[in-house]
């Protein structure tokens, strides 16, 4: 993207790699996190504008508004770089530069003037030390009254391709979320010189989001077969409109819209065709916390950068350092927020209906994924909130088949057969039986193949046999006051906790349930096994007046240990014969042929679909 008109008039070479992020109410208003200001100076954002007084210090060293060199260097070949002010006034200007495990380094120190309707454009090309890498950052000093209306990061160096994006929102009965989405997308490319290269799709499953169809937005009504559904047809429609990439995106769009651009300029830069972005994702309680910036799959989701706190800039630059560079073969990026080309996509989401689609379209395709500062969901990210019966049990066959489809994230069967112990014995500990349940049943499912999910896309009847399962560990409300916890064995104590553990928490030794502990937990700590040692009964609360109460039970443990051992034995007996089954049934079902068919859709021509006529032993993930 080149430059606004007013900007090119001046300087028509120059191309935006990295606009200016500011604080939007209902996203994220945490200043801190945008510019860090000092002194007589105050920030308008709805006007984006931040106006000054003599002696106002402006902060750059943020994290949303940092740049980052050594990706851009690494990634795209960067070698030419300038940065641009907007505004009005006398500031004197620093500009540093962080590398990792040295001393900062300040690389520029003049006074500039701002002039009102005309771009101050600095060139730090001669200035960087190319070597280094690291991070950019600047600082403002104001001699009088002023204002700062825009900062940019730019260069001479031309885009190596014009990406063509077609964002891709699935949505199911969230009609007001995906309503707002819509009118935030349409306000941003009404002003935005993107426009002509972004379209917005909405796949509704539910078909009730009542979406409008405009110059900039088609409504796709769509048969809900989940997350993997949607995001299928909307990865189909893109392909046939032209567009050369997608943004897979959530249905409430807590990004800003200005991430979309910091999005294409990578897209378009970047040096290598497959060239993808991965948002990152806050945690739900505290928006500068980091959830998750990007992740590794082995064995189980590891996230990146978990508990990095964004307002702090040490914390921010080393997530910076330490996501610059190549990625490993089991990295992925999350549906929340996922560019990527078309062109690289070999498959199509595996219909897991939830959970673990992403995972698996990530490892399976070539991307080389990368994550910008700024290009952050925010939103409810604490997964431990929303941990349930349903959600291990999708959880739970989404890891094991990822690890037995993919070739490049296989792992020995003694590692595979830990998976649904661990989940297994975390659930056995806490006394969840139902979930127990679940799970043996989710490890069957695995089993039985990928026929399953072909039969089971909608996931209709496996849902109503988990709802026929759950009914203890099903929230109520409360009748009367919560009960007290009453703790005769210290949990915390390491002879209790060795005891625990040396007897599945209680469930070799007699009578347990009589003289167990009995807890009471926030809903967000179901996972957290370390509360629950030495617990024959623990309830849990949901905060809105519901709980439900699970006791310890050794005729309901031993029935599920009994068919988890059954289960185990089978893996391991025909572990050859199952991977084989997964391996011709990811390449036959993460088609395009495939959902083409499930959707109704009419077939595509013989081009479009190679994955239908790969050979089986042909490896479908990249290299590590």
């Amino acid at each position: 993207m080149t430059l606004p008109t007013s900007a090119a008039d001046h300087l028509p070479a120059l191309h935006l790699l990295q606009g200016m992020l500011w604080p939007e109410p209902g996203i994220s208003s945490e200043p801190t996190l945008y510019v860090r200001l000092s002194g007589p100076a105050g920030l308008g954002a709805s006007r984006r504008r931040i106006q000054v007084g003599a002696g106002a210090e402006l902060g750059f060293d943020t994290a949303f508004n940092l740049f980052n060199l050594g990706k851009w260097q690494h990634g795209a070949g960067l070698s030419d770089l300038s940065l641009s002010l907007r505004g009005q006034g006398e500031f004197a200007l620093v500009v540093r530069q962080h590398a990792p495990r040295r001393s900062d380094e300040t690389i520029l120190s003049e006074i500039v003037t701002l002039t009102e309707g005309q771009p101050l454009i600095v060139d730090l090309t001669g200035h960087i030390q190319h070597a280094l890498g690291g991070v950019l950052t600047f600082a403002l000093t104001s001699f009088g009254t002023g204002h700062l209306d825009d900062i940019a990061w730019l260069t001479r160096q031309a885009p190596r391709r014009q990406p063509q994006i077609a964002l891709s929102i699935t949505t199911f009965r969230r009609e007001e979320a995906v309503q707002a989405s819509v009118r935030r997308f349409r306000d941003y490319v009404a002003t935005s010189p993107l426009a002509a290269h972004l379209h917005l799709q909405v796949v509704d499953n539910g078909q009730s989001a009542g979406i409008e169809p405009c110059a900039h937005v088609t409504p796709i009504p769509n048969e809900n077969l989940g997350g993997a559904g949607g995001f299928a047809r909307g990865l189909i429609e893109a392909e046939a409109s032209g567009a050369t990439h997608v943004l897979f995106m959530d249905d409430d769009a807590s990004v800003h819209m200005d991430a979309l651009q910091r999005t294409w300029a990578w897209l378009a830069h970047a040096n290598d065709d497959n060239a993808a972005v991965a948002g990152a994702l806050t945690n739900a309680q505290f928006k500068n916390l980091i959830w998750e910036n990007g992740a590794r799959f082995h064995i189980q989701c590891r996230p990146e950068s978990m508990g990095t706190d964004l307002s702090d800039f040490d914390e921010a630059a080393a997530m910076e350092f330490a996501s610059t560079g190549g990625k490993p073969g089991n990295y992925y990026g999350g549906w929340w927020y996922f560019a990527f080309p078309i062109a690289a996509t070999r498959f199509r989401p595996f219909p897991y209906f939830v959970r673990g689609d992403d995972v698996g379209f990530s490892l399976a395709n070539d991307f080389s994924i990368t994550t910008l500062p700024g290009v952050v969901s925010f939103q409810d990210a604490n997964f431990a909130d929303k941990e349930s019966l349903n959600t291990l049990y999708l959880d739970l066959r989404s890891h094991m088949a990822n690890h037995i489809a993919i070739p490049g994230v296989e792992i020995p069967r003694t590692t595979l057969a830990s998976i649904p112990l661990r989940f297994f014995g975390r659930s056995l500990l806490q006394c969840h039986y139902e979930t127990m349940e679940a799970l043996n049943l989710s490890f069957e499912d695995v089993m039985r193949g990928p026929d399953f999910f072909e039969e089971n896309a909608d996931m209709a009847a496996r849902r109503a046999d988990l709802a026929r399962i759950r009914d203890v560990e099903a929230f109520r409300p409360l009748a009367g006051p919560p009960p007290a916890d009453h703790i005769r064995w210290n949990p915390a104590n390491p002879v209790v906790r060795l005891a625990m553990k040396l007897t599945l928490n209680g469930h070799l030794i007699p009578f347990w349930r009589r003289i167990g502990n009995r807890r009471v937990l926030p809903a967000g700590r179901r996972g957290e096994i370390r509360q629950t040692w030495a617990a024959a009964q623990v309830t849990y609360l949901d905060g809105k007046g519901n709980a439900f109460t699970v006791h310890h039970s050794k005729r309901k443990a031993a029935r599920q240990l009994w068919r988890m051992t059954r289960n185990m034995w089978h893996l391991w007996r025909h572990h050859d014969a199952i991977r084989a089954d997964w391996r011709e049934g990811y390449l036959r079902l993460a088609s395009d042929a495939f959902w083409r068919r499930r959707l109704g859709l009419d077939p595509a021509p013989a081009t479009v679909d190679q994955v239908a006529v790969q050979p089986a032993d042909q490896p479908i993930a990249k290299a590590g």
